[in-house]
């Protein structure tokens, strides 16, 4: 095996393969290596002839024709039935996935793709199998040039570089055969994980509507007549919100040395009364208000050069540390906040930060601060919510907050410019409430805390199997590719055989032939002189190790 050698990164064992199997480079049998062109002139309404990208080939190694553009009928080069299209440019975790084209003969194909034309002695799909098994374990990370936010792979490296293992073939076709009947059983498997997971998303969204419209609670206040009733609670907030404002005027009188002028009480604002505009009638008890009269509302911080300079840096959250009900807060920058700042956008332990900037689906997204970093502020992708000190809990509030990004109400209530949508203070603020008597909170998030437990204790063995079902499709292709999936024939044709064929044809055509395609010569791995026809191995034979003769 000394000859070819895919390196420390290679998944495969070739020492592993049956007798009478070989290993070569892709350029020492391919008929043609070729990458596409740039789309330029396109369209989507199907004018033309259609051209394959990227996004065409999914990360199971299929082509995926959701979305294709069409060019202009005479441009570029054009694929048929049983090339194997190769992504030869995307981001370094992409690049290198790879498909055979199994229909659609005559598909264009971007400068992002390379062709690979086989001989009839290989099977296309044992072929793209093969380079797609590599892409899934990360071979062409270490075989790519890196690029800003790309990685490349030329058509020169992939054909010098890159190790195949040939089986007899037709082998490869029971090996194909073996492969894409246990797929199609996995794929079932997945698709039925995949139904689950929709399914629980439409449930949480469900128990969170059911909450805030007091159907979940509903049987428990028909056993409760004598509950005091919301319209108490939310006189109680009212008046915590003047006494508070009050104070706050007066400390600002005294700071400034001058004294409250008469009627000076007369000036505070009562919140607005909330748009209930399409919204469900509320349960006996009941009562409508906005999010401002609940709580503190307060945009963060902007990111800008001259808080930059670390005399006063603080750890901020920013929008992308805010998931649905939970802060990732493994990757926490930092800015300055001097102490009046500080103070001012401080995070306590209760708070609630809801993304002000997201995407539509997810603009509103919210997530409760529990404490655990010192000094942590926040950044003007977010908006902090306090609540009032007599007002609604933290949780209840969320369960509200999840409850409008999951009916769609901050996305109708959100500003949309370019695939971003903007939640804006005064938006958010007078955004609707559904507040409940003090006690039938508690109940509500007891119940929804019960039921979203349940579903996410599923949710994780759903992970956990999809996770399982993608390391047994890479064991699959492993014990393909080592020769252990199907049993040999020996009555196969030897894979040295069939090989010497195709490098006898390729000897025998003229370089400047009718395909004017010259044979591709393969370079050596680091420190392995370059496989011929005399030097390719044999997997599984017993040559001498380097060295020792």
């Amino acid at each position: 095996m000394s000859e070819i050698n895919g390196g420390q990164h290679y998944p495969l064992d070739l020492a592993q393969a049956p007798r009478g199997w070989i290993a070569t480079y892709i350029g020492e049998v391919a008929v043609d290596i070729q990458p596409g062109f740039p789309s330029g002139e396109h369209n989507e309404e199907g004018v033309g002839t259609p051209h394959l990208r990227p996004m065409n080939i999914d990360r199971q190694g299929r082509l995926d024709l959701a979305q294709v553009k069409y060019v202009p009928a005479a441009n570029g080069q054009r694929l048929t039935m049983g090339d194997v299209l190769f992504n030869n440019t995307n981001s370094p975790a992409l690049v290198g996935k790879t498909t055979a084209i199994l229909s659609g003969d005559g598909f264009a194909f971007s400068n992002h793709m390379t062709r690979i034309r086989m001989p009839r002695e290989l099977v296309p799909r044992f072929v793209a199998h093969q380079l797609h098994y590599l892409w899934m374990r990360g071979y062409f990370r270490h075989r790519c040039v890196n690029h800003v936010n790309q990685a490349s792979i030329a058509s020169k490296t992939l054909a010098q570089t890159v190790p195949l293992v040939i089986a007899p073939l037709h082998e490869q076709g029971r090996i194909v055969a073996m492969i894409e009947e246990l797929f199609s059983d996995l794929d079932a498997g997945v698709a039925a994980l995949e139904r689950v997971k929709a399914n629980l998303k439409r449930y949480r969204a469900s128990v969170l509507k059911a909450a805030v419209e007091g159907r979940l609670t509903a049987a428990w206040r028909e056993r409760h007549h004598d509950v005091e009733p919301a319209s108490k609670l939310l006189e109680r907030i009212l008046v915590e919100r003047r006494k508070r404002w009050e104070a706050d005027q007066l400390a600002k009188f005294k700071a400034a040395s001058k004294t409250p002028p008469k009627n000076w009480q007369d000036k505070y604002e009562e919140p607005a009364a909330p748009d209930t505009t399409g919204l469900p009638d509320l349960p006996r008890g009941w009562c409508g208000t906005t999010v401002a009269t609940v709580g503190d509302v307060l945009l963060g911080r902007q990111r800008a050069p001259q808080y930059l300079t670390g005399l006063w840096s603080r750890p901020y959250l920013r929008c992308a540390n805010v998931k649905d009900d939970r802060l990732d807060l493994s990757d926490v920058d930092a800015m300055d906040f001097d102490p009046v700042h500080s103070a001012k956008y401080r995070l306590d332990p209760g708070d609630i930060l809801i993304s002000e900037g997201q995407s539509p689906e997810l603009v509103g997204q919210s997530a409760i601060y529990r404490g655990g970093i010192d000094g942590l502020c926040f950044q003007k992708t977010l908006h902090r919510f306090r609540p009032v000190k007599v007002g609604p809990a933290s949780e209840f509030a969320q369960i509200v907050f999840r409850s409008h990004v999951k009916s769609g109400l901050f996305r109708r209530l959100a500003s949309i410019t370019t695939n971003i949508a903007h939640l804006t203070l005064e938006k958010f603020e007078s955004s609707p409430f559904p507040l409940p008597p003090a006690i039938e909170q508690a109940r509500i998030m007891e119940e929804v805390g019960r039921r979203l437990s349940v579903a996410d204790k599923i949710d994780q063995t759903v992970r956990a199997q999809l996770t399982r079902a993608a390391r047994l499709r890479q064991s699959i292709l492993k014990r393909a590719f080592e020769g252990k999936l199907v049993p040999q024939d020996p009555t196969d044709e030897p894979a040295d055989q069939l090989l010497a064929r195709i490098q006898a044809a390729r000897l025998a055509a003229s370089p400047r032939g009718p395909s004017g395609i010259r044979p591709l010569q393969a370079a050596p791995g680091r420190g392995n002189p370059a496989p011929t026809p005399s030097t390719v191995p044999e997997v599984g034979a017993r040559s001498p190790r380097p060295g020792r003769h």
